[in-house]
């Protein structure tokens, strides 16, 4: 989960560098670091334990100058967050710098066997033993061949020293090696952990992320596991680690610089939050067929038939995607009858549970890079079942593997809270029901209800958001609590869930989303007047038993936050504080409802001082496990 930049070309690299890490800081942020090969030819390593602006200050006071350089920002697996144990790491003699994003399970067995011959280790991570790994098949190599050989011969053997090193590794790795007796030579390789190439006139770039590389080109080449590349400033090499040189996949990054700067926001996520209306928009895009009445896309590549044979749908996801699926499960459940199963990834990929034939699988993810819902649904394609992916991000891991699926188009998402995010794949999992069900048995008139309602999502959030002054009022009076419980019912439900832990990642509060009904089954204990309960409950067939939950926790002292449908006059009585938003209809209830808990959340966790866009020991693409 750290993020990785490396540039190659005519130019002094640390503006490039610095830049792109502290773009890519929802990776990681507990340490950072930059190599370079300066003018003078030596290798230049400045790194530190804290944010990238630490770095920064460093940075600048050393002058760094040359034409090749590599940035790391870390999230800590192996070793506490320490100057020691920031990358990039050098080797045992100097002559090469690796900064690494992954896990290599075997280190401790290369470490021992290094040190078996001598060398000697200053850090605790795991990502040093490749460096030392790395410098001694250089050593080996170079004494193979001539003194004399020519750049092609020497690139080579780069190449070669580098997949040789890869090849002892058991773990995923994106990573960036810099040579200090080639100076114009940087090479890259992944498996399991993105690494992204940027193409410009006279210079490369490098990236964990290709917003990163916004403002610097439009053109990249998204490397595919087990792929490696020689960087040079006028060329670069693409080649599978066992197979040879590939052919180059040229795509057109489609992201503005403005789109991965905070604006006028203090922060990414009030502004994330504040994209919701045009992330919708874009969600929506070509998707809605009125002349049909149901929903399209062009990704699924199922055809009609092949979709009416599912029996059934298994979603799998982690965290927030999967709160989302759950809303996915009533919307699909409720509009088109198809059994719906929600799975955690982490545990999916290491179950083995009855699956029928007939049954879709759909990975869930934001940046299609999570390492969990990346090996689930390896599993389930291995077993036979076809596999469709929701995610944001184009041309990543799991977009590719899947054998179809769809983009949210939601635009960047820089803090590692997900919020456009959510609403995004919530309105995804309503046009699919609609399509589902229009296949199967909803008739014209209400499909082209259906359709009206779920156009009018962006109107209906944009109304939404014009409760921030008053939801930060609420906020200010409830922020000193250390425990929150967030409760509502049926489609609702998921929401709730995801309302508390937002305002766990970003404000350390402990909070608990249930459903409603739950209550009197044991949380009931825990209410007090230290401990505040957050209600959703808008009008709708359950309301009655909603409001007899709120009378409960009234009985038992505890106060209650809620949002509710405008003008609801039951619910204002019994309420401490409430949220009015407009009627809405109860299958999109969750993507509407769910903009105040993000608010309250975030005005929280200002109100206490928190770092919101990065919460601690949290990182936002979790591409370990």
């Amino acid at each position: 989960m750290c993020g990785i930049v490396g540039y190659v070309g005519l130019h002094n690299p640390v503006d490039f560098l610095l830049r792109g890490l502290r773009l890519l800081e929802y990776r990681g942020y507990d340490s950072a670091g930059v190599a370079l090969i300066d003018d003078a030819n030596n290798l230049r390593v400045v790194k530190t334990a804290g944010r990238v602006e630490v770095l920064k200050k460093l940075v600048l006071s050393e002058q760094l100058c040359g034409k090749i350089g590599i940035g790391h920002t870390r999230w800590a697996t192996h070793g506490l967050p320490t100057k020691e144990n920031a990358h990039p790491h050098t080797s045992y003699d100097g002559s090469v710098a690796v900064v690494h994003n992954g896990v290599i399970e075997n280190y401790q067995s290369i470490r021992n066997e290094l040190t078996k011959h001598g060398i000697k280790f200053v850090s605790q991570t795991d990502t040093e033993s490749l460096a030392h790994l790395i410098a001694f098949y250089l050593n080996e190599e170079r004494s193979k061949i001539s003194k004399n050989n020519n750049a092609a011969e020497c690139e080579a053997m780069l190449l070669r020293v580098v997949g040789l090193a890869l090849s002892q590794i058991q773990g995923t790795y994106g990573i960036a090696v810099l040579f200090h007796d080639y100076p114009d030579v940087l090479i890259a390789a992944k498996l399991g952990s993105p690494l992204i190439i940027g193409l410009g006139n006279n210079e490369n770039f490098l990236a964990s992320d290709a917003a990163s590389l916004a403002g610097y080109t439009n053109q990249i080449i998204t490397l595919a596991d087990h792929e490696m590349v020689l960087m040079k400033p006028n060329n670069i090499i693409v080649q599978h680690r066992d197979e040879g040189i590939v052919e180059q996949r040229i795509e057109v990054l489609d992201i503005n610089p403005s789109q991965v700067d905070r604006g006028a926001f203090e922060h990414y996520m009030l502004k994330e939050i504040f994209e919701q209306p045009d992330a919708i928009r874009n969600t929506l895009r070509g998707r809605l067929d009125f002349d049909s009445a149901t929903a399209k896309f062009g990704g699924l590549n199922l055809t009609p038939q092949q979709l009416l044979n599912v029996k059934r749908i298994l979603t799998t996801a982690c965290g927030t995607s999967w709160h989302a699926s759950l809303v996915g499960e009533y919307q699909i459940e409720s509009l088109a009858r198809i059994p719906v199963e929600v799975e955690y990834a982490s545990e999916l990929r290491y179950r083995n549970p009855p699956i029928d034939q007939n049954t879709l699988l759909f990975a869930v993810t934001q940046s299609g890079e999570t390492a969990d819902t990346i090996a689930a649904m390896r599993e389930m394609k291995r077993r036979g079942f076809p596999t469709m992916s929701i995610c944001n991000v184009v041309g990543s891991t799991i977009a590719r593997e899947a054998d179809g699926g769809i983009y949210l188009h939601a635009g960047p998402e820089i803090g590692v809270a997900s919020t456009k995010t959510f609403t995004s794949q919530c309105t995804v999992f309503a046009m699919l029901a609609l399509y589902l069900g229009r296949l199967r048995h909803l008739d014209f008139e209400f499909g082209r209800k259906l359709m009206d309602r779920i156009n009018s999502l962006p109107d209906l959030i944009e109304t939404a958001l014009r409760c921030n002054d008053r939801i930060k009022e609420i906020a200010l009076k409830y922020a000193h609590c250390d425990n929150f419980l967030f409760l509502a019912r049926h489609y609702n439900f998921p929401a709730a869930l995801e309302g508390a832990l937002k305002l766990k990642e970003i404000s350390y509060i402990h909070a608990e989303g249930y459903p409603a009904g739950e209550m009197k089954h044991g949380p009931l204990a825990l209410i007090d007047q230290k401990t505040p309960s957050v209600f959703i409950a808008p009008e709708c067939y359950v309301h009655d038993k909603t409001l007899s939950n709120m009378q409960e926790i009234k009985a038992r002292g505890g106060s209650i936050i809620a949002v509710i449908t405008e003008n609801d006059k039951k619910t204002k009585e019994i309420a401490d504080d409430y949220i009015e938003l407009p009627v809405i209809s109860e299958f999109l209830q969750p993507i509407v409802y769910n903009i105040p808990l993000q608010l309250l959340a975030y005005h929280i966790a200002v109100a206490r001082g928190c770092d919101v866009d990065k919460p601690r020991n949290l990182a936002k693409s979790v591409t370990v496990e």
